[in-house]
């Protein structure tokens, strides 16, 4: 790909991000805001400032890549002729917005018809934006900036594990994560798509889900495989369709982590 449609899509991921955040902010830690919940059993909120912000992303990537796919949470997927396809989660996290928690993002990876080559997780409350691909990796609030790097050199009994729901998936999944976590140093949980970017960051060594959507998952791929990490299922395939979720700082801790998770892959 020449260095100017590389230039043009990153500065079409940024232009996406940057829309969603006005809509975010006037919202977020408002009084009244009310959600919808989207699940027939269970609590799976939406919010205006959800399907705010996804129209926002498309209207910005339709006037600056109109040949472009675009598959997201809220609306329906839209076909393209280029090849390409954006993939968007306007508010990933959408529980920690409503209790007015910083820990939600949004998120803009690219495909390329073969895996996500570029992703952004961005938190618009603290002004912070992982980039991740064609080469690049970096974390940037304002004008500060450095170089994302997933760290190494950590053992499973030293790792500090991160997932998003105690009560992950199915209870056959739940038996494969407590199997990780009980021999993880550390293990917290809540912190959504946050939970990836401080993994590309080098602050956490294991992030491990399921029941995740494409739209959940491709840009942390991509930051995190950017900033030297590796992500895959649970059987240690791709995960850019989402299900079954393994993040891992390093090639050593994966093996570690996805020899206990095997047996319990979908």
């Amino acid at each position: 790909m020449r260095e100017d449609e590389i230039e043009s899509l990153i500065g079409a991921a940024h232009a996406a991000a940057d829309a969603a955040r006005e809509p975010i902010l006037r919202r977020f830690r408002s009084l009244g805001l009310e959600a919808e919940n989207k699940a027939a059993a269970g609590f799976d909120p939406v919010t205006l400032a959800d399907q705010e912000a996804e129209a926002a992303m498309r209207a910005a990537l339709a006037r600056l890549r109109p040949d472009d796919a675009i598959l997201g949470e809220e609306e329906a997927a839209k076909a393209g002729t280029s090849g390409l396809t954006w993939v968007l989660d306007p508010i990933d996290g959408t529980r920690a917005f409503l209790c007015g928690a910083p820990v939600f993002g949004v998120l803009v990876a690219l495909h390329d018809g073969a895996r996500p080559v570029f992703g952004l997780i961005d938190q618009p409350f603290t002004g912070e934006r992982f980039a991740g691909g064609f080469g690049r990796a970096e974390w940037r609030r304002g004008a500060e900036s450095r170089p994302l790097r997933a760290r190494r050199g950590v053992a499973l009994a030293e790792a500090t594990l991160l997932s998003t729901f105690p009560e992950i998936g199915t209870e056959r999944e739940r038996e494969g994560f407590r199997a990780v976590s009980a021999r993880a140093r550390l293990t917290r949980y809540g912190l959504d798509c946050y939970g990836y970017a401080l993994l590309a960051l080098g602050q956490v060594d294991l992030v491990i889900e399921a029941g995740l959507q494409p739209y959940d998952v491709q840009a942390p791929i991509a930051v995190i495989e950017a900033a030297g990490g590796i992500v895959t299922n649970w059987r240690g395939g791709p995960a850019d369709a989402g299900g079954q979720v393994l993040a891992a700082a390093s090639p050593e801790i994966h093996a570690e982590a996805l020899a206990l998770l095997a047996p319990y892959a979908a």
